[in-house]
């Protein structure tokens, strides 16, 4: 889906998951809005002759539930109206650039060329610093999917404040609407800021280079040099490498020792004319800053057009796969490992409830034989995987979780089938310590989860007794 759908289906996914109560959005508008969304992804589907895609579905029900909400809040209206101001930033930041670089380049005498002129050396050094330290990013690790940083969430989301009057219920999804979109489309927005920056730079350049040659119509320039510490040579060994890619590709005239010596200011001779000088560093500052940044700015440009017109959002969220109905799919089957954990009549009714959680009020629940200490996990899986949607293995939280059984269990798990999901049963310890265990419970709920971090899973803490007691949503 496109950026636009993709940001109203997390922004309706926020709202219905912190409106609980359905003080927003009532259970009428959400039926009413899954119905019609069906009705309408399908005719959407028969006009183009293919089938019925969830896209479609989210796009079509979003679309409905923001216009009811906005008809309410008034806002929350204006929050759905407001701009990134991308457009405003892509435009005016390179010609701010363009105009100061053109500025930059009147430092200093209007009425002659250095040779070793600070500002064209300093534009030139600084971008092939960073051309190299481009370099070395590409080879560094990264982590997977980080969080944005808070300058970089402003320009995903725009302005962090809420709009005033806002129900307290759509700030606190609006809050986490921008912290779900801001992480979706982190990459997004680094590649809009790359192609702005690389944009730019080439215009930075560019204003240096125009205002070098625009001065050269009406103004005699005088080539030279002066320096406290560098000697002639230094002088013609540094300028030839400089110049060396443009001599070579442009056949412009070179220069020896003797031609640098002849150019310093405090030399009586009648000092050169600086004609081949400005073409010199004219040709330099194009080959290199100028057409690498715009090479590199159109390389932004596709990656950021791509990624907006293919955003992706995971749509095996506990939320989305609760959708399957109005969707029209088909209903989920919940695979349940146990692991030294015996579930009785009751945790079993408690498993059905998490199923719907999970997967949508259709679900059903493939519950398997409990494997003991040391048991592998190909054993539990040897049923197949058919018509299985998601493999969850159940641990309880009075166990202590150790690398040689219970990581060993998750480690084959995780290799062997895909959406592994570890759930991790309070019940029977919370039962054992009561009201006064509360504290207790958590230590063992941070333990398992810090445990589990080591096998890049995120546990989810259930209640088969009483599932309702711990929502699934938040912490999936």
């Amino acid at each position: 889906m496109n950026e636009q759908v993709a940001r109203d289906v997390v922004l309706v996914r926020a709202i219905e998951l912190a409106d609980r109560k359905k003080e927003i959005l009532s259970e009428d508008d959400r039926l009413y809005a899954s119905r019609s969304a069906r009705e309408l992804a399908q005719w959407q589907a028969a006009d183009s002759k293919s089938e019925v895609t969830p896209d479609q579905f989210l796009q079509q029900r979003a679309d409905l539930l923001l216009k009811r909400v906005a008809e309410r809040s008034a806002p929350f209206k204006t929050f759905i109206k407001r701009g990134l101001g991308w457009r405003g930033i892509t435009i005016g930041l390179p010609l701010i650039a363009f105009l100061v670089g053109a500025g930059l380049d009147r430092i200093g005498d209007p009425h002659r060329v250095d040779l070793l002129s600070a500002p064209l050396l300093g534009i030139i050094g600084w971008n092939l610093l960073v051309y190299g330290f481009m370099l070395v990013w590409l080879l560094l690790p990264r982590a997977d999917n980080p969080a944005p940083s808070p300058w970089m969430q402003r320009l995903t989301v725009g302005k962090p404040a809420l709009p005033r009057k806002l129900a307290p219920v759509l700030s606190a999804a609006l809050i986490d609407f921008m912290a779900e979109w801001g992480r979706i489309s982190r990459k997004l927005t680094e590649a809009r800021l790359a192609r702005t920056l690389h944009l730019a730079a080439a215009m930075f350049a560019a204003g240096a280079v125009a205002s070098l040659l625009a001065r050269g119509l009406l103004t005699q320039y005088v080539a030279g040099w002066e320096s406290t510490f560098l000697n002639a040579a230094h002088v013609h060994a540094a300028l030839s490498v400089l110049f060396a890619p443009v001599q070579a590709l442009l056949g412009l005239q070179g220069f020896t020792v003797a031609d640098i010596e002849a150019l310093r200011f405090t030399n009586p001779a009648t000092p050169e004319g600086g004609r081949r000088w400005v073409l010199l560093y004219a040709a330099t500052m194009v080959l290199l800053v100028v057409l690498p940044r715009l090479l590199l700015a159109a390389i932004a440009h596709f990656q950021a057009h791509r990624r907006a017109t293919h955003v992706a959002i995971d749509l095996e969220q506990p939320y989305f796969r609760q959708l399957r109905t109005g969707m029209g799919g088909p209903a989920g089957v919940l695979r349940v490992l146990p692991y030294s954990f015996t579930i009785d009549e009751a945790r079993d009714r408690g498993l059905a409830a998490v199923a719907a959680m999970l997967l949508g009020e259709n679900a059903s629940v493939m519950l398997r034989p409990s494997s003991a200490y040391g048991d592998e996990a190909a054993v539990a899986l040897a049923d197949g995987a058919a018509g299985v949607t998601m493999t969850a293995v159940l641990f309880n939280l009075a166990a202590t979780p150790e690398n040689e059984n219970h990581g060993a269990f998750i480690a084959q798990l995780a290799a062997a089938t895909p959406h592994v999901t570890v759930l991790i049963d309070e019940s029977s310890l919370a039962e054992r310590l009561g009201l006064d265990g509360k504290a207790r419970v958590a230590e063992r709920a941070a333990l398992w989860q810090q445990f589990c971090a080591h096998y890049r899973l995120t546990p989810v803490l259930v209640n088969l007794l009483d599932p309702k007691a711990r929502p699934l949503e938040g912490a999936l």
